[in-house]
Parts: structure tokens; sequence; C-alpha cells
């Protein structure tokens, strides 16, 4: 097939001494440039909005903007390797496409709120190593801390909360809270911890502060109206 291209490119005009090939050779071919080095890539083009946890979904994972875009409507182009975010024609984010597993998150430190920053140098590994250090309930709370955000940085500062809660009322406390807290719910926070520590409900021994059960220690217990229950 090429053979006879090359044939019909070099057959002369009618009439004429030029042909196909000449034209070219003589009149075009300096002005040609190179050929791309990169295949070309099909792109699909998206208008999402990032949510609260400044990342934007799509097919099921997750990848962050800066947190100044959070609720502000964007452009995104993907490719087969690349997901590229766009804000008043210029481009803000960049992430590799994410394959397997749904729900995994592609966040970029710089994209962070300050306060989530401010935790760079950790991660669940180091959170996790220091509540096993205090016992398995601590560790079972603190677990269930950092899976119950949608990013996990967002859990963080709770996490160091309630590891913190050691170094102010002892590890022996904060194990036995966190214990007491799971036995009301699987997914204990901050405020539900601390709130047994100040209560004194953390002692089975002994009886609360103030001589009776903080409201504040049932304020996560939820009745039939808030599931919707049918009574």
């Amino acid at each position: 097939m090429f053979e006879k291209l090359d044939v019909f490119n070099a057959k002369e005009f009618p009439g004429k001494t030029a042909s196909r090939l000449s034209n070219y050779t003589e009149e075009e071919k300096e002005f040609m440039r190179p050929l791309p080095t990169a295949l070309y890539e099909l792109a699909v083009w998206k208008k999402l909005t990032p949510g609260f946890n400044y990342h934007i979904h799509f097919e099921k994972n997750y990848y962050s903007v800066p947190c100044q875009y959070i609720k502000q409507e964007v452009d995104v182009r993907i490719t087969d390797v690349v997901v590229e975010i766009f804000a008043d024609g210029l481009r803000i984010s960049s992430h590799r496409r994410l394959y397997g597993k749904p729900g995994q998150y592609s966040t970029l430190p710089a994209h962070m709120p300050e306060k989530h920053r401010k935790y760079g140098d950790w991660n669940a590994n180091r959170f996790i190593k220091w509540a096993q250090s205090i016992g398995e309930n601590t560790e079972v709370a603190v677990k269930a801390i950092l899976t119950g955000h949608a990013v996990e940085q967002q859990g963080y500062r709770a996490c160091m909360g309630v590891l913190k809660l050691a170094e102010r009322n002892g590890a022996g406390r904060l194990e036995a809270a966190c214990q007491k807290a799971l036995t009301y719910t699987p997914c204990p926070t901050y405020r539900h911890i601390d709130s047994i520590i100040k209560s004194g409900w953390d002692n089975p021994g002994k009886a609360p502060v103030d001589g009776s059960e903080s409201s504040d220690l049932h304020a996560f217990v939820r009745g039939a109206d808030y599931y919707g229950r049918v009574r």
C-alpha cells in the first residue's frame, strides 16, 4: 500500500513538471514541525463542585483541590492516567488517576486547610502506635476516629486530643474511658471520652463527681426518632 502511495505522490500533474512529492519537498517541508513525542490522549471534561472536604468525586474516588475552592464549580479534565482540575482557565490541581477499590483519596498536603497541615508529619500508623502503647481500647477508639472521616487527616486533631488526655489524666484513665465509651458506641469521639473522664465514669469504683450520670456522657445515644423508626 505504501509503495503505491509513493508512486502516486511522485506522479507529475498533467501538463506540469511538478508532483505532490516535489511540491511538498520544495515548498512545504521546511515549515513542518516535528510530530508530538507523546501519543494523543482522549480526555473527558466535566464540571464538578468540591465538597466541604476540599475533594471532587469522580467514579467513586476523590481528588483534592486547594481548600479555597470549596463549593466552587470547577472544570475537570480526565484521561486514562491523570485527573486535572481547572478554575477560571488555570490548572489548580493535578492527580494520577486512581483505579481499583472505590473510596480512595488522592490528597496533596498543600491543599489542606492550615489546621490539617500542621499535622503534616503525622499519619494513621503513628497515631495507632501511640494508642497501642496505652491500651487495646484506646487503639480501637483511635482507629474508629480515623475511619470515621471522609479524609483521614480530618481525624488527626481529634486523635491528638484523645491521646493527650493520657498526659493530663494518666494512661490508665484514658484506657478505662475508651473502654466505657465503646460500650455505648462503636465510634466514640473526643467529646465522649473527655466527658467520661471529667464525670469520673472511667473509674468503676468511684461515683461521678456530681453524684449522677453526666448528661454529656449520653448525648450521643440517639432515640428512635433520630433513625426515623415508626413507633
